[in-house]
């Protein structure tokens, strides 16, 4: 058996094993059930008490969707704001400049909805400021925004009510700490080991193997990356994306990348299954999605 099927078999099987512990674990974060996060309760509170926010407040499917629409036009502006004025910010060695209006407009639009069109290169069109206050926040907001919404609906299924789906803060809050932050954790020290650049210094000059010089782009890439995968977004740190030599340089990075797109939401599915008590249709749906996976 070839490097390529193997690694293809392995991750199909980790998918497999890793896919249903985590779905349990989930359904448990979002039922409010004791699981070994629980050490973030004080920054959670913490968070809860300088937005003045209740997180025992049940919400109806109104107020819990204008809520998800009233944040997410907040960091709507923030991303403008940011990308338009880049250029005078700090973190930017290689001295990128601004976005335009308009770029700066489709930047924002399409990270927040999670579509992640980019109409410019990351290495060049960003900062290191953006890359983390912008591309970095709106992929763990997008993708916890996403969990928050299906974690919702999960709850009003198993109410058999609309006038009960849970606060949408508390699980946006909880799907980062409990979810999103571990498992970038994770795989974002497995990036680094294989040698995905972490750090905020600029462009760096090397000499290539015919002996001219070339400037290689670099920064804190280890830190983007894995939330890039877990949270199914695109918008890579580098244009080229994960076909990047430094955002994807070994085997096993590749292998953990493609794993990390493809964990959460099976796991979701499990943990449907596990909220509700209904394992027999989680398997269903699951058996489902993997066989489209394969084919």
């Amino acid at each position: 058996m070839n490097t390529e099927i193997l690694g293809s078999v392995l991750q199909v099987v980790l998918l497999l094993v890793l896919a249903y512990p985590l779905g349990r674990y989930i359904a448990k974060v979002y039922k409010g059930e004791r699981v070994w996060t629980d050490f973030m309760a004080p920054v959670e509170k913490w968070m809860f008490k300088l937005g003045g926010i209740d997180p025992e407040e049940s919400m109806n499917w109104k107020k819990f969707l204008v809520t998800l629409l009233t944040i997410n036009l907040f960091w709507f502006f923030w991303g403008m704001f940011l990308l338009v004025f880049q250029g005078h910010l700090p973190l930017n060695p290689d001295g990128n400049a601004g976005q335009t209006p308009d770029q700066a407009f489709n930047t924002c639009i399409s990270f927040m909805v999670n579509c992640n069109l980019q109409h410019y290169s990351g290495e060049s069109g960003l900062t290191y400021f953006t890359q983390l206050f912008v591309i970095m926040l709106f992929q763990f907001i997008t993708a916890a925004t996403g969990m928050a919404a299906l974690a919702g609906i999960f709850r009003a299924m198993a109410a058999k009510t609309t006038r009960d789906f849970g606060n949408f803060w508390a699980l946006l809050v909880k799907s980062c700490t409990r979810v999103l932050l571990p498992l970038a954790l994770v795989v974002g020290f497995i990036l680094i080991i294989e040698g995905v650049p972490m750090g905020f210094d600029g462009k760096m000059e090397v000499t290539t193997l015919e002996g001219q010089t070339q400037m290689i782009s670099q920064g804190p890439t280890a830190a983007i990356v894995p939330i890039k995968q877990l949270g199914t977004n695109g918008g890579g740190y580098f244009g080229v994306n994960s076909s990047h030599p430094l955002e994807n340089p070994t085997f096993l990075t590749n292998m953990t990348e493609c794993w990390s797109i493809l964990i959460i939401p099976m796991a979701m599915v499990f943990a449907l299954g596990f909220y509700l008590k209904r394992k027999k249709l989680a398997y269903t749906i699951f058996g489902v999605m993997l066989f489209a996976f394969l084919v």
